[in-house]
């Protein structure tokens, strides 16, 4: 028998209609090109606003189907997952990331029920689950254990695919960990049905203190600047891609969005056939929101032009927190 290696799989990418899409071209902007990333908290009947994002909530499980159904009827095709769990329950491996009571584990098969054709994306990282709140296993004096924590990494990943997950999109930026999914994957007889999402490009930025204060994922000591990419490095840039295409991935993102639109249009000429990912993230929503909120800019014209540039520079799909808003602005024109 021949085997094929992971990293040449094909069917990763295209076995849901969705997935399918994305690999198509897309001309304009529809519910398509919108990802809408949720933060689930352990604590099933609770929700709060997150301080630092006005108007964007952590929500328990038993409020999810209210929050979701207008928007899926309005045309909301994927979603992003974040699990959100108390102080108490982390530990230095993040063992409660895939343990039964998590909130992902928990939240997947009902929206499988509730929302049959939403396609399902599970962010992969250790960071909200850890009591260090860095995004892999730690040596004693501090610094990464890449090898341990890939292997971590990939076994969460597999939880999520059990549990139904469509997609697994790793954030942690560690070195191997795409191509230890995909191993991870085959040998639980799941590649052919759940994608792999890359954080291939993502960057050290001042642009996610609300994100970390949303999933309480702020490393209690030092940074991340030993694993994300500098601001400034182009050349890192590419060789992350470049890592992670080799290592199967089936799809790309860069992450932030509109400070690294050079970055986006350079992934997608070297990749062309690869579905790219844009993460326009919490702080890009923050400044948007505020300065609308204040008057200085009109919130439809700004963000329209933003998102055009997105796709502009190559971008196949967008994941963010206006998504609601936005589907209310596409709805005269949208088929869905």
């Amino acid at each position: 028998m021949i085997e094929i290696e992971v990293k040449n799989r094909l069917h990763s990418s295209i076995f849901h209609p969705y997935l399918r899409e994305w690999h198509s071209k897309n001309l304009q902007l529809t519910p398509a090109n919108l990802m809408y990333p949720i933060f689930i908290l352990d604590v099933p009947d609770e929700k709060n606003e997150i301080a630092s994002m006005p108007g964007i909530y952590r929500y328990g499980i038993n409020h999810l189907k209210q929050m979701l159904q207008p928007l899926v009827a309005k045309g909301l095709r994927s979603v992003l997952l974040f699990g959100v769990i108390n102080d108490e329950l982390k530990n230095p491996i993040g063992t409660n990331a895939d343990c039964s009571d998590n909130p992902i584990i928990k939240a997947v098969p009902l929206l499988h029920k509730w929302f049959p054709d939403l396609v399902i994306a599970c962010d992969v990282c250790l960071c909200p689950y850890t009591n260090h709140g860095h995004c892999g296993i730690l040596y004693e004096d501090g610094t990464i254990n890449n090898k341990a924590s890939i292997s971590r990494i990939a076994e969460i990943a597999v939880s999520y695919a059990k549990a139904g997950a469509h997609i697994v999109a790793p954030s942690d930026m560690m070195d191997g960990r795409i191509g230890a999914i995909k191993k991870a994957l085959d040998k639980a007889d799941l590649a052919h049905k759940v994608a792999v999402l890359s954080y291939a490009v993502k960057f050290a930025s001042g642009f996610y203190g609300p994100f970390r204060d949303a999933s309480k994922s702020a490393p209690k000591f030092g940074d991340r600047k030993c694993y994300q990419l500098p601001p400034n490095s182009t050349g890192l840039a590419a060789r992350a891609a470049a890592r992670d295409v080799a290592e199967g991935a089936d799809m790309l993102m860069v992450k932030p969005g509109i400070a690294y639109l050079d970055i986006v249009r350079k992934t997608k000429d070297t990749y062309p056939d690869y579905p790219l990912f844009i993460y326009q993230v919490s702080g890009e929503y923050a400044m948007i929101y505020h300065a609308a909120q204040n008057n200085a800019i009109n919130l439809k014209d700004v963000l329209t032009e933003i998102l055009t540039s997105m796709q502009r520079a190559g971008a196949d799909c967008i994941i963010t927190y206006f998504t609601p808003y936005i589907l209310d602005i596409l709805i005269p024109k949208s088929k869905y």
